[in-house]
């Protein structure tokens, strides 16, 4: 949950920290390995062109979490706007 909402951009941040707060208590393990890798082996600016669909996943990235980052939309709630 940490590395969500600290990944060095803010809109990176904001987006990946909603999601995570919204999915990641029902991931399976699998998924948050799959997550869990997103975040270690990829920059905040590929996740958000990714998750944003400016640019497509590359093929070892586009799996059903990335499926649902792409579905997720952001809204902000008071704790994201208090920070």
């Amino acid at each position: 949950m940490y590395r969500s909402c600290r990944t060095g951009t803010k809109e990176t941040d904001l987006l990946l920290g909603g999601f995570a707060r919204l999915h990641v208590p029902s991931f399976t393990a699998e998924q948050l390995e799959r997550y869990e890798d997103l975040l270690m082996r990829n920059s905040d600016q590929d996740l958000l062109a990714w998750a944003t669909g400016q640019e497509p996943a590359p093929a070892e990235f586009d799996h059903d979490v990335m499926r649902l980052l792409r579905r997720f939309r952001y809204e902000p709630d008071a704790g994201d706007i208090a920070r």
